[in-house]
């Protein structure tokens, strides 16, 4: 398993590659499933703001379209000096797949903190509400 130091520069590996020509605002992610394989995001803005994608939500898209379903943990990285905190949607994608996903919230210069998605997001809307 990859440690989180290890998984985070993978996240500033793929912030490198965002496309946010209007917020400037360079976010990336990487995703470790349960089969050890690691999937990168980045944010990608549009003309049309609101088609924008976040990083977390591509990493987590394109696993899903490799045939993933069970994710380990997600390091997303910014410039926030806090660290990067997950937007509502993105919580609500994480926790479709992993509502105790294990997050690792860094900056770009590779300072970090760790939280579940369990604490960001305590009571999501799950498959099993629509029963």
């Amino acid at each position: 398993m990859l440690s989180d130091k290890a998984l985070l520069a993978k996240a500033i590996e793929a912030q490198q590659r965002s496309y946010c020509p209007y917020s400037k605002f360079k976010v990336g992610a990487a995703l470790l499933t349960t089969s050890g394989t690691v999937y990168f995001g980045t944010n990608v803005e549009n003309a049309s703001y609101g088609l924008a994608l976040c990083a977390e939500r591509t990493a987590i898209f394109t696993a899903v379209a490799a045939g993933e379903r069970t994710f380990e943990k997600l390091a997303v990285v910014c410039a926030c000096e806090s660290g990067c905190l997950p937007c509502g949607a993105c919580r609500q994608v994480m926790a479709e797949f992993a509502p105790n996903l294990n997050l690792i919230l860094g900056t770009s210069d590779g300072g970090f903190r760790t939280t579940s998605l369990s604490v960001l997001l305590p009571q999501p809307f799950l498959p099993d509400h629509l029963a």
